[in-house]
């Protein structure tokens, strides 16, 4: 386990790269939102299995896989 301190960085973490993915989505900056957007999912679900937040680990895992996804097809059709 880590400690509350330590989750709590963590969390304003997420929250810094939330806020700029979201900034990224509104200034449609194209693939930052998913460079972005992955660490923040790795984070939160970090963070739900300190707790025992099933619902918002297994979401972050959806997601994660998603932004996966995207991430390497991106890196598959710009590197060609």
């Amino acid at each position: 386990m880590v400690s509350e301190d330590t989750e709590k960085r963590l969390k304003n973490l997420a929250l810094i790269l939330g806020i700029l993915g979201a900034i990224a989505v509104v200034f449609d900056l194209y693939p930052l939102t998913m460079f972005l957007s992955f660490p923040f999912c790795l984070i939160w679900i970090y963070c739900g299995w300190l707790r025992s937040e099933p619902q918002l680990k297994w979401i972050n895992i959806v997601f994660l896989l998603v932004y996966g996804f995207g991430i390497a097809r991106y890196f598959w059709l710009y590197s060609l």
